[in-house]
C-alpha cells in the first residue's frame, strides 16, 4: 500500500480520499502513537491537551470536527485555535504547552484539497518514523475511555492576537513609513497577517483577504504574482508580499513591480542575521534547487551553504543537525529557527521589512546582493527514473555539460518523488545557452532510460 503521508502530512481531495472517517482515525492514531512515545504529559495527572486549528477551506469545519471526535474519544482535551496559519498554530502549540498541534490545511492546493499535519510537543513536524507508526496503527482495536475520562473541547479565542503579537515582537525596527501589499490568498492568514504588519507599525493595503470558504488560493497568493504586482503599482508601495493558503510560504515584490522570490528573500535575511550575529556558523541552509547565483553571492559574503534534497522537512531537519539559525527554499519557504519551528510567511515579510527599515534600503536595493542565473527546468516522463545515476553515457553528457557551462552554470538531474519521470534543471549564463544544454540532456535521458 503507498504511504499515507506525504511530505507534509496527509492531503488529498477533501470528502474524497480525504474523508471524514480516515480524519477521525487519524487522529486517535496519532493520540494513542505520541502517547506512547512519551509525548504527552502524565506525571500530574491530567489528560494531554491538543491544539487544533484550520485555514479558510469550508471543508475544514467538517474535517475540524473529524478531527475533534478523534482526539476527544481518545482522552484528549481539545482546544480550537479557529482559522489561523500553520505557523500560528505550530508557535501556540508551544505557548500554550500543548502536547500535540493539528493543522487543517493543503498550504497552495486549491480549494477542493484538505489536508492534515500532526505537530509534537514544542510545534515541531513528525519525523517519518512516527508518520509511519500512525499509519500501522490505524482502525486498530482500543480499550476507549469513558466517563469523565474522554476529553473537554474548548475554543481559544485569543489565537489570532497572541499569534500576531508573537510575530510583532521580533522585529527590532519600526516599520514606521514603509507601505506593504499583503496577498493573503484568501486564506488562513487574512486576519493575522494585516493585523501584525499594522501593530509593527507599517501602512498595510491587505488584498484577497476576504475568504469565503470557496476562494482560497483562487487566481490570488504566491502562486499568481501577477495580482500582487498590480496592486504594489497602484498603490504606489514600497513592496508587496504574498502568501499561500496557510501562510508558511513568502514571495515578495519590489516597489517597481519585479518579483523577489525565496532564494533573493533568504539572501536579504542570511545577512541580516550575519550583521545582527545571529546566524549561526555563518552559514545557511538551501536546496539543490537553490539559484546558483544565491550560492555565489553567499560566497561573496563570507556565508557558508548547506543544501539539502528539496523540501522543507530536508531544510529543517539539515538545521536541527547542524544547530543553524536560517534555512530556506527557493519556493518562499523560509524557516528562523529563533522565532519558529517551521516556515512563516508573515514572519519573513516582517522580517524583511525591518530589514528595509533599518538600512534604509529598497527592497529592489537588498535583492540585489544575488544575480538569479538564468534556471530552465525540463521533465522527461515516461523514463525508468530509477537508472538516473546508474547509465554511463548519461553521466558522460552531463560531465560534457558541466565542462561547456564551466562555473558560471550547473546541471542536476534529479528523479521524481512521485511520478516516474525525470528533471532535468539547467542554470547558465543566458536563457539561451540554459535552454540548449537542458534540452540536449532531456534527449540522453529519454534514449538512455526509455521505459520497454
Amino acid at each position: 500500500m503507498a504511504r499515507l503521508f506525504g511530505t507534509d502530512g496527509v492531503r488529498g481531495l477533501a470528502n474524497g480520499p480525504l474523508t471524514a472517517e480516515l480524519t477521525l482515525d487519524l487522529s486517535v492514531a496519532a493520540a494513542h502513537v505520541l502517547g506512547e512515545a512519551g509525548a504527552f504529559r502524565h506525571a500530574d495527572g491530567h489528560r494531554p491537551r491538543a491544539v487544533v486549528g484550520r485555514d479558510t477551506r469550508i471543508s475544514g469545519q467538517f474535517l475540524e470536527a473529524a478531527v475533534v471526535a478523534g482526539l476527544a474519544s481518545a482522552g484528549v482535551d481539545v482546544l480550537l485555535l479557529g482559522v489561523l496559519p500553520t505557523p500560528g498554530v505550530a508557535h501556540l502549540t508551544g505557548a500554550l504547552d500543548a502536547d500535540l498541534g493539528v493543522m487543517l490545511s493543503a498550504s497552495h492546493n486549491p480549494m477542493p484539497d484538505n489536508g492534515i499535519k500532526f505537530l509534537s510537543r514544542g510545534g515541531v513536524k513528525l519525523d517519518d518514523a512516527i508518520e509511519s507508526a500512525i499509519e500501522k496503527r490505524l482502525r486498530e482495536p482500543w480499550h476507549r475511555p469513558t466517563g469523565a475520562d474522554v476529553g473537554r473541547v474548548d475554543t481559544y479565542d485569543a489565537a489570532v492576537a497572541d499569534y500576531a503579537g508573537h510575530l510583532v515582537s521580533t522585529v527590532g525596527h519600526p516599520l514606521a513609513g514603509l507601505r506593504v501589499v499583503l496577498d493573503c490568498a484568501h486564506g488562513a492568514a487574512s486576519a493575522a497577517g494585516p493585523l501584525a504588519l499594522r501593530d509593527a507599525g507599517a501602512d498595510v493595503v491587505a488584498i484577497c483577504a476576504e475568504p469565503d470558504g470557496l476562494n482560497i488560493n483562487d487566481r490570488c497568493g504566491s502562486t499568481h504574482l501577477d495580482v500582487l504586482q498590480r496592486a504594489v503599482l497602484e498603490h504606489g508601495a514600497d513592496a508587496g508580499f504574498a502568501l499561500d493558503g496557510d501562510a508558511d510560504r513568502c514571495l515578495g515584490v519590489d516597489h517597481q513591480g519585479t518579483i523577489v522570490d525565496g532564494d533573493q528573500l533568504l539572501a536579504i535575511l542570511a545577512l541580516a542575521l550575519r550583521d545582527a550575529g545571529s546566524l549561526r556558523s555563518e552559514t545557511v541552509v538551501a536546496t539543490v534547487m537553490s539559484n546558483l547565483g544565491f550560492v555565489q553571492a553567499m560566497r561573496r559574503e563570507g556565508v557558508g551553504v548547506r543544501q539539502t534534497k528539496v523540501g522543507d522537512r530536508y531544510v529543517l531537519e539539515a538545521m536541527r543537525v547542524g544547530s543553524y539559525t536560517l534555512g530556506g527554499e527557493q519556493s518562499g519557504h523560509v524557516i528562523m529557527t529563533e522565532h519558529a519551528t517551521t516556515g512563516d510567511g508573515i514572519l519573513t515579510a516582517l522580517q524583511v521589512l525591518g530589514r528595509m527599515a533599518k538600512t534604509g534600503g529598497s527592497l529592489q536595493e537588498l535583492a540585489a546582493v544575488m544575480t538569479r542565473l538564468p534556471q530552465v527546468l525540463v521533465n522527461v516522463p515516461d523514463v525508468d527514473k530509477s537508472r538516473t545515476d546508474e547509465d554511463a553515457l548519461l553521466a558522460a553528457a552531463v560531465a560534457e555539460a558541466e565542462a561547456e557551462l564551466g562555473e558560471s552554470g550547473r546541471v542536476l538531474l534529479r528523479p521524481s518523488g512521485t511520478e516516474p519521470l525525470v528533471r532535468v534543471m539547467v542554470e547558465a549564463t543566458t536563457a539561451t545557452q540554459a535552454q540548449d544544454v537542458a534540452d540536449r540532456l532531456a534527449d540522453v535521458v529519454r534514449q538512455r532510460l526509455a521505459l520497454p
